[in-house]
Protein backbone atom coordinates (compact mmCIF):
# COMPACT_ATOMS: atom_id res chain seq x y z
CA UNK A 1 0.00 0.00 0.00
CA UNK A 2 1.38 3.44 -1.02
CA UNK A 3 1.76 6.28 1.75
CA UNK A 4 1.27 9.82 1.37
CA UNK A 5 4.33 12.42 2.58
CA UNK A 6 3.65 16.09 2.31
CA UNK A 7 6.69 18.11 1.41
CA UNK A 8 7.73 20.94 3.21
CA UNK A 9 7.03 22.77 0.02
CA UNK A 10 3.29 21.44 0.05
CA UNK A 11 2.65 22.39 3.96
CA UNK A 12 4.10 25.90 3.34
CA UNK A 13 1.18 26.38 0.36
CA UNK A 14 -1.71 24.97 2.58
CA UNK A 15 -0.97 27.56 4.97
CA UNK A 16 -0.02 30.28 2.86
CA UNK A 17 -3.63 29.96 0.60
CA UNK A 18 -4.91 28.62 3.76
CA UNK A 19 -6.11 25.31 2.67
CA UNK A 20 -7.70 22.64 4.74
CA UNK A 21 -4.38 19.89 5.15
CA UNK A 22 -6.91 16.93 4.12
CA UNK A 23 -7.50 18.36 0.70
CA UNK A 24 -4.50 17.96 -1.11
CA UNK A 25 -4.75 13.55 -0.45
CA UNK A 26 -8.40 13.90 -1.48
CA UNK A 27 -7.45 15.10 -4.83
CA UNK A 28 -5.00 13.00 -5.09
CA UNK A 29 -6.67 9.92 -4.40
CA UNK A 30 -10.12 11.17 -6.08
CA UNK A 31 -8.74 12.99 -9.02
CA UNK A 32 -10.95 12.97 -12.28
CA UNK A 33 -8.03 13.41 -14.17
CA UNK A 34 -4.57 12.69 -14.26
CA UNK A 35 -1.45 14.10 -16.31
CA UNK A 36 2.23 14.17 -16.80
CA UNK A 37 4.08 18.05 -16.28
CA UNK A 38 6.47 17.92 -19.19
CA UNK A 39 8.30 20.85 -17.50
CA UNK A 40 8.42 20.17 -14.24
CA UNK A 41 8.75 15.64 -14.21
CA UNK A 42 5.70 15.58 -11.65
CA UNK A 43 2.55 13.67 -12.45
CA UNK A 44 -0.75 15.68 -11.67
CA UNK A 45 -4.21 15.20 -10.22
CA UNK A 46 -6.98 17.48 -10.88
CA UNK A 47 -9.98 17.24 -9.33
CA UNK A 48 -13.51 19.65 -7.99
CA UNK A 49 -13.32 21.09 -4.51
CA UNK A 50 -14.95 24.17 -2.77
CA UNK A 51 -12.02 26.86 -2.53
CA UNK A 52 -12.38 29.77 -0.84
CA UNK A 53 -16.37 29.57 -1.28
CA UNK A 54 -16.25 28.53 -4.87
CA UNK A 55 -16.56 25.41 -6.79
CA UNK A 56 -12.81 25.06 -8.41
CA UNK A 57 -11.02 22.76 -10.67
CA UNK A 58 -7.52 22.13 -7.65
CA UNK A 59 -4.24 20.76 -9.12
CA UNK A 60 -1.87 18.24 -6.67
CA UNK A 61 1.75 18.19 -8.34
CA UNK A 62 3.41 15.09 -6.96
CA UNK A 63 6.10 12.50 -7.43
CA UNK A 64 6.36 8.57 -6.84
CA UNK A 65 9.04 7.49 -4.77
CA UNK A 66 8.47 3.67 -4.82
CA UNK A 67 5.78 2.90 -2.45
CA UNK A 68 5.49 6.29 -1.09
CA UNK A 69 3.57 9.34 -3.07
CA UNK A 70 4.78 12.55 -2.37
CA UNK A 71 2.70 15.39 -2.93
CA UNK A 72 4.29 18.17 -4.12
CA UNK A 73 2.33 21.44 -4.91
CA UNK A 74 -1.71 22.14 -4.95
CA UNK A 75 -3.26 25.10 -6.31
CA UNK A 76 -6.36 26.17 -7.93
CA UNK A 77 -6.61 26.09 -12.07
CA UNK A 78 -7.70 29.37 -13.66
CA UNK A 79 -10.05 28.80 -15.83
CA UNK A 80 -8.82 28.12 -19.09
CA UNK A 81 -5.67 27.10 -17.29
CA UNK A 82 -5.71 23.38 -17.79
CA UNK A 83 -6.74 23.57 -21.50
CA UNK A 84 -4.04 25.78 -22.12
CA UNK A 85 -1.64 23.49 -20.85
CA UNK A 86 -2.90 20.43 -22.71
CA UNK A 87 -2.90 22.67 -25.23
CA UNK A 88 0.39 23.76 -25.06
CA UNK A 89 1.94 20.11 -24.89
CA UNK A 90 2.87 21.01 -21.58
CA UNK A 91 0.79 18.38 -19.33
CA UNK A 92 0.11 14.75 -21.36
CA UNK A 93 -3.09 12.80 -20.20
CA UNK A 94 -1.83 9.86 -17.89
Amino acid sequence: METLRYVPHLEWRLRMRRIARRLPAQIYRNATECFYDTETGYDIAVAESVYRGTLRELMVAYDRVGERVDLVTIHPLRPGQKEARIRGGRWRRR
